[in-house]
């Protein structure tokens, strides 16, 4: 899987309900360019939660082919994700972006990346971007030891992060899906 540095998206799918977040940094090289992007999108009407990692332009082509193949597919996100990781993979033009995807809906979170994959996590946790081993140790410690719901594991768990990865900082934006 491709490496994206310069963000944490983090999503945990934790007792019954689905939460994403990211941090809010945009760096480019190692210069702070922004500290409030907001990396967390929502489509189909706010059925459908995506969080980005890597060059903000290539993920929100990402991002549009993506709900295109959700209108397409009738809103079913593990077909439209399969379909985007083919186009991805094989289009000329889509095969050099640089960018990496989490989406959700309200039973499944999905990784997509440009080398074709559509990766499910088997324990409800996905993360991308240069703090993503942090957040995602956290965040596994976190469903494991503790009563938290899906939103907060997410919260705690992209604050270590932030503590820990240059790359991440504190302004979050998480968005829940009950």
């Amino acid at each position: 899987m491709t490496k994206i540095k310069s963000t944490t998206v983090l999503a945990v799918k934790h007792n019954g309900s689905i939460a994403i977040g990211a941090d809010g940094q945009a760096t480019m090289g190692n210069t702070v360019a922004k500290s409030n992007v907001k990396k967390i999108r929502k489509l189909q009407d706010g059925n459908i939660v995506t969080g980005f990692a890597g060059s903000t332009a290539d993920a929100f082509t990402l991002l549009e082919r993506f709900d295109e193949k959700l209108s397409a597919y009738g809103g079913n996100m593990k077909r439209a994700a399969i379909e985007l990781a083919k186009d991805w993979r094989m289009d000329r033009y889509l095969r050099k972006l640089e960018s990496m995807l989490i989406v959700a809906d309200k039973e499944d979170i999905l990784i997509l990346s440009g080398t074709g994959d559509v990766l499910e996590p088997d324990n409800g946790i996905a993360a991308i971007g240069s703090g993503s081993m942090y957040a995602q140790a956290a965040a596994q410690a976190l469903v494991e030891h503790s009563s938290l719901d899906a939103r907060d594991i997410v919260e705690k768990s992209l604050n270590i992060a932030a503590d820990i990865c240059i790359y991440t900082n504190h302004n979050l934006v998480i968005e829940k899906i009950s």
